[in-house]
């Protein structure tokens, strides 16, 4: 018996679609990111992208567990001295709730050229309406 590698091409990615209403982030986040990375298919290949597309709607509804929305800090760089800035949980939610859902993807995404890649095909909205139903989305069930 021969082990099976996936070449580039071979794999059609699907469209799937997340609803995170009254879902945790770190549950979302797992299932996300194995279905970008392509682990639910038997034809996993570590170093080629077998992944699907995966949109995610509803992300200003999401939930946290535990004090996290007062506690839980997030950082970025301006890329000058100095420039680290820092925003709560809930701020962010006001300001950008899909970033919330794209940090905690990227955080379980590896951090190579083959992630970042992958981590393209993730597409998160604030709303429930999102302009990809021309590529048929599933429903994923998590």
């Amino acid at each position: 018996m021969k082990t099976y590698f996936a070449k580039k091409g071979e794999i059609q990615p699907n469209w799937y679609v997340v609803d995170a209403t009254d879902k945790t982030i770190g549950r979302i986040a797992t299932e996300v990111s194995k279905v970008l990375r392509g682990k639910h298919r038997p034809t996993f290949t570590p170093n080629q992208d077998t992944g699907d597309y995966v949109v995610v709607i509803n992300s200003e509804k999401v939930r946290m567990s535990g004090n996290k929305w007062t506690q839980k800090s997030y950082y970025h760089h301006t890329g000058y001295f100095g420039g680290i800035k820092e925003i709560r949980a809930d701020k962010l939610l006001e300001k950008d709730a899909k970033q919330i859902i794209e940090s905690a993807v990227s955080g379980m995404m590896p951090k190579t050229k083959l992630g970042r890649k992958q981590l393209k095909k993730l597409k998160a909205y604030n709303g429930a309406e999102h302009p990809h139903t021309a590529q048929k989305v599933e429903a994923l069930n998590l």
